[in-house]
This record gives structure tokens, sequence and C-alpha cells, in this order.
């Protein structure tokens, strides 16, 4: 009983405190709680979709670049609009909570009224560019997105591992997307690469969700605090199976139809191997206080990384210059 009466006060304590939050807010431009809302920098994940056009076997034409960054961004703004979703349906829950309280609507940044125009807005542009500028199937993958989104906001998200696999194919899900929209077929080999790395970094989300909680376990994950050892086991384990994939890969003899200088890419393999054991690391250390790929996009070693892994692969695919 110590555990939920220590959850209570929290909650109490965090309720009072978004009152406060409201009244602060009161005074601000709600153009700056649309642009926290809608979450832009979550759109670099969005990246993944024109994946398939940088490993296209030859040049892409412009029409697949084209149509790349159409997904792209109809992704981004289908992204946005689940997020405006899942905040006007758990304000109140985040008005009680010790870091969502800050969100826009919670914190009274954003009117609630805006809500639900935003939302239809957002979701009704990412429809109208699918439907008029991308194949049919590129509309069937973004509304599956959509959809297994709300599942796990309302339902996934507190089951024992079916969170970390879901994670892991929403990533997947867009390299997939990608193929559809640009018409390049996807290797078996990169859907391998995807799942194994993405579910390498859902679960250091995990693992520094579980290093940050205050009560013992968190409830709304259906992870404890003691399940730490297994999660640090099983989540640089998926890592390390994403950079064996990539030496497989790089072994195969679909390399050698593609890439002219095959060998360089064998220098991959120990970048990315560095990459994962430093994100475990860190996440260890207690060092990493946010969700890994956001830690991505602003740790500058993670850069250097991917400049890396990408001057790599261009040298192997058009070596001679």
């Amino acid at each position: 009983m110590e555990p939920l009466n220590s959850e209570r006060s929290e909650r109490a304590v965090a309720a009072g405190r978004s009152t406060i939050d409201h009244d602060d807010s009161a005074g601000v431009h709600p153009i700056a709680g649309v642009v926290r809302v809608v979450r832009p920098h979550q759109w670099a994940k969005n990246a993944l979709v024109g994946l398939p056009v940088l490993l296209a076997p030859g040049a892409p034409s412009r029409g697949q670049v084209a149509a790349a960054f159409l997904a792209v961004v109809s992704f981004s703004l289908c992204a946005s609009a689940g997020y405006v979703f899942n905040d006007l349906m758990d304000v109140e829950a985040d008005r009680a909570h010790r870091t969502k309280r800050r969100r826009p609507f919670a914190s009274g940044q954003l009117p609630l009224k805006y809500g639900p125009p935003l939302f239809v807005v957002l979701f009704a542009a990412s429809v109208l560019i699918s439907v008029t500028t991308l194949p049919l199937a590129f509309l069937g993958m973004l509304m599956v997105y959509f959809a297994t989104t709300l599942i796990y906001s309302y339902a996934l998200k507190s089951k024992l591992m079916a969170d970390v696999v879901v994670l892991a194919w929403l990533y997947t899900h867009r390299v997939l997307s990608g193929g559809i929209a640009t018409g390049i077929p996807i290797s078996a080999w990169l859907l391998a690469f995807s799942m194994f790395i993405f579910s390498s970094l859902a679960f250091a989300k995990r693992y520094v969700e579980l290093r940050q909680s205050e009560l013992g376990q968190l409830r709304s994950r259906g992870y404890w605090t003691t399940d730490l050892e297994m999660v640090a086991s099983m989540g640089p384990t998926a890592g390390y199976m994403a950079v064996l994939v990539i030496c497989l890969y790089v072994d195969s003899a679909t390399v050698a139809r593609i890439y002219r200088a095959p060998t360089l890419l064998w220098v991959i393999a120990p970048v990315l191997l560095y990459w994962i054991s430093r994100v475990w690391f860190l996440a260890h250390r207690g060092q990493m206080q946010d969700d890994p790929v956001k830690f991505a996009l602003t740790d500058s070693r993670s850069w250097i990384c991917g400049l890396v892994i990408t001057a790599v692969a261009a040298l192997a695919r058009f070596w001679p210059f």
C-alpha cells in the first residue's frame, strides 16, 4: 500500500503545480503552443521513409526523390495529428504528471478548443498529400501507422515486451512505407537490421524510464525496476544483432551487385558497434535522460558516427569517382 500512497501524493502535488503552470501560461502566444504540441523535432524520425531512395541499387529518378519527400511530409503531418489527439485525450492525466504537466494543453499554454481543428487540419493535409501524389498502397500504410500508434498509446504501451516490439515495428514500418511510396523494393537485410537496431533503442528508452522511476516500478509500462538487468541484457544484444546483420550483408552476393568497393563497408560495423555500446553505457550511467532517438539528434558523437557511415557507404558505392 505504501507505493500507492506515494503515487497519490505525487499526483496531488503535481496537480497543484499544474494549476500554477496554467496561470503562468496565460500570456504565452498560442502559436508557440501549436509548435510545441505538433512536436516538429520528432519529424526527424520520419526521415526513415526516405531511406529506400538512399539505398536504391541505381541512381533514383527525380520522381522517386519527389515521392520520398512527399511521403516524409505526409508521415510527419500524420504523426503530429497523433500527438495532438493523444494530448487531448490525456490532458487530465498529464496535469497530474511530474513532467507531462508542462505540455501545451495540460499547462494551459494552448486552449483545448484549438485541439480538434488542429487535429483535423494536420490529418486531412496528410491524407490529401497521400491521395493526390502517392500510390494508394501508401495511404494504406499511413492508416495502419496511425491506427497502430493509437493502439499502442491506449493499450500496448502497458504490455510487457509488446511495447518494445511495436515501437521497433513502427520505425521499420516507416522504411517499408518509403519503399511503397517510391516503388523501390525493400530487402530482407534492411528489414532485419531495422528490427534489431530499433528494438535496441526501444529497450534503451524503457531502461532510461526505469532508471528515473521514483515509485519502484512503472505501472504504465508493465516493467518493474527489478527488470533493469533483463532490459540491460536484451537491449545491447539486439543492437549487436544489428551489427551482425551488417556483417552478413557485407559478405553477401547482393552487395557485389550494388557497390563498386564493397570491402569498404566493413568500416561501418565497428562504427555502429561503438555507437550502440556508447548509448548503453550512457544509459547505464544515468547520463542519457531523453528518448535515445532524441538523444542521437542532439549528440555530436552520434552525428559524427552517422556522417562516417554515410561517407563510407557513398565511397563504397561510387568508387572510383
